[in-house]
């Protein structure tokens, strides 16, 4: 498909239409060679299958929701669990101490959820999110266990205009910018402060210099740097990433490359180099468990794909728990060890 369609963005055939076929095709020759999908995954894909730490979207900013929140996802990820299982009910009770602090703090209207399932109480800050989201896993009796996560999806507040970051972009009238090497102290001072074990696109997706500045600030702190609108699944981006030394981790999205080939290649290429995979869900999904036997097939060690809430990603979650009790006691939980660069 790839070659006849014979353009790099897929204009003939169209992204959507070759990532249907060619993920039917994937499941096709898993039944014809009558081995589970995440099997054959990790036949085509040279790959260790192990079970994933899960990332739960639980507090929504930016623009996934209507708060002045600029950063626009805050997560959790139980590395201290022992199985996939136990890391599903450590993030289900620490998202459900996290509603009682909502609602205590914001009402009951504020525990009404996104589309990924996470909340977006009125918090203006990136700190007053990261303050709640301690609570929430210090009365789960988790802490140490579970860690944090932040997409901050910089780009969407970045103001072209100043060539600064607007903190405040939320609330008119009211800028809060920082430079480059300003939001990089920034970081560091909340790396300092929290849990903080995963920062997805920091900075804009062409400032280089900053992505560069930060992952040489991080190193040695067990934090790792992940690329999403900076390399969006596409190996030329990744590979441009790599050169200028600017994150080292990628997130994979299926629908962003358009095949599973792809996919795949993307995958093989990051890891080559040393990096993590995060393999990842989008905002509008469906209740197709694909990505669940994608990444238990590859073997990442990290899956996101939202909150422990909505039928759409609990269909993820349910199948690895799935995947999980049929290895027994060949099941390997990623756990810690999914952040180690190797």
């Amino acid at each position: 498909m790839l070659q006849e369609d014979g353009t790099d963005s897929k204009k003939k055939y169209g992204a959507n239409a070759i990532l249907g076929i060619s993920i039917a095709v994937c499941k096709a020759g898993a039944a014809h060679s009558n081995v589970p999908l995440y099997q054959y995954i990790a036949k085509l894909s040279n790959s260790t299958i192990r079970l994933p730490v899960p990332s739960f979207n639980v507090i929504n900013g930016g623009s996934h929701a209507g708060n002045k929140l600029a950063m626009q996802e805050f997560m959790l990820l139980p590395t201290g669990a022992k199985t996939f299982k136990e890391a599903m009910r450590m993030g289900s009770e620490v998202y459900h101490h996290l509603k009682s602090l909502i609602k205590a703090e914001y009402g009951l209207d504020a525990t009404n959820v996104g589309d990924e399932g996470g909340f977006a109480p009125n918090i203006e800050s990136a700190e007053k999110a990261l303050e709640i989201l301690v609570k929430a896993i210090d009365k789960a009796g988790y802490t140490g266990l579970v860690k944090i996560g932040m997409d901050v999806a910089a780009s969407e507040f970045f103001d072209e205009g100043a060539k600064k970051y607007d903190l405040n972009n939320k609330q008119p009238g009211q800028p809060h910018y920082l430079s480059s090497e300003e939001l990089v102290a920034y970081y560091l001072s909340q790396i300092e402060k929290y849990p903080i074990i995963s920062i997805e696109d920091a900075f804009e997706q062409d400032d280089w210099a900053g992505f560069q500045t930060l992952l040489t600030s991080v190193k040695g702190k067990n934090v790792q740097l992940v690329g999403d609108d900076l390399t969006v699944t596409n190996v030329k981006r990744i590979q441009m990433a790599i050169e200028k030394n600017a994150c080292d981790c990628l997130l994979l999205k299926v629908n962003q490359i358009g095949s599973v080939t792809e996919a795949i290649s993307a995958c093989t290429m990051a890891r080559g180099a040393g990096w993590g995979v995060m393999v990842s869900h989008r905002s509008g999904e469906t209740e197709d468990t694909f990505i669940a036997d994608l990444v238990v097939g590859l073997g990442t060690g990290q899956i996101k794909t939202g909150a422990p809430c909505r039928s759409e990603r609990l269909a993820k979650y349910n199948q690895i728990l799935r995947i999980e009790e049929e290895l027994g006691s060949n099941a390997t939980y990623a756990g810690e060890n999914a952040f180690n660069k190797s």
